[in-house]
């Protein structure tokens, strides 16, 4: 079994910052890419940016030169470093993973339950 939990959600104003971590845990061989989505109020769910297991990143244009994605494999953690933030920022952002667990071939599609981010105006 393997855990993703988010933390570091909250509620700031416009222009301020927040950092969003994503722990992994469990019976874990590796991890491939990572992924920070989010969810706004009668939203579909949008993909936010995107880290490879060479730490190649890809953002969506709406986040592009504010957030920035980072993994410290040591701990299996991701972040999401969130500045400049604007009140359609505000939603439910979940951390998404590639996992291998121990003993496994292959890799699965892995949630975390999601942190609320609100932003003020």
């Amino acid at each position: 079994q393997v855990q993703l939990v988010e933390s570091g959600g909250g509620l700031v104003q416009a222009g301020g910052s927040l950092r969003l971590s994503c722990a992994a845990s469990g019976s874990i061989f590796s991890i491939g890419a990572r992924r920070w989505y989010r969810q706004a109020p009668g939203k579909q769910r949008e993909l936010v940016a995107t880290i490879t297991s060479g730490s190649s990143t890809n953002y969506a244009d709406s986040v592009k030169g504010r957030f920035t994605i980072s993994r410290y494999n040591a701990n299996n953690t991701v972040y999401l470093q969130m500045n400049s933030l604007k009140p359609e920022d505000t939603a439910v952002y979940y951390c998404n993973a590639a996992v291998r667990t121990t003993g496994s071939r292959y890799y699965y599609d892995t949630w975390g339950q999601g942190t609320q981010v609100t932003v003020s105006s």
